[in-house]
């Protein structure tokens, strides 16, 4: 059961995760891109170990539906910010890679996040020892 400064340091956190996430969402629009076209192109640029992604990883990292996502590529494509192959090894899967347009974009927006990762971090470390203290003392059999 959480106590009240628990309550207090989680109810922050929250409350600076979503004016992050609005704060992101009105870079990326500024940016020209809609807040869905900025996180494809943000989880695709910055996909581990290759600089192309399957729609099925990308639907993944969005935490959204294979038709939504390759919806979302498609609009995407149209735009000239990736581009489409068949799979190299699998023709079944289809690579989508940024085109320079959408690393540029991706910069641009994400260059101004700086500060407000800052701001966030803080209050992650504080929300991370109230939890880390929690644990503590339950290992020790007290009651918060």
């Amino acid at each position: 059961m959480l106590d009240k400064k628990q309550d207090e340091v989680l109810s922050e956190f929250r409350c600076q995760l979503a004016g992050f996430l609005r704060f992101s969402e009105s870079a990326a629009r500024e940016a020209g891109l809609t807040p869905a076209q900025y996180l494809l192109l943000l989880h695709l640029c910055g996909f581990p170990d290759r600089d192309w992604a399957t729609i099925v990883e990308l639907a993944d990292r969005l935490q959204a539906s294979h038709q939504s996502t390759a919806a979302l590529v498609k609009r995407c494509e149209a735009q000239g910010w990736v581009k489409k192959r068949a799979g190299r090894g699998d023709a079944r899967f289809v690579e989508v890679a940024p085109m320079p347009k959408a690393r540029r974009a991706v910069a641009r927006v994400a260059s101004h996040h700086a500060e407000e990762l800052a701001q966030l971090g803080a209050v992650f470390d504080a929300a991370t020892r109230v939890a880390a203290m929690d644990r503590s003392n339950e290992k020790k059999g007290r009651k918060p």
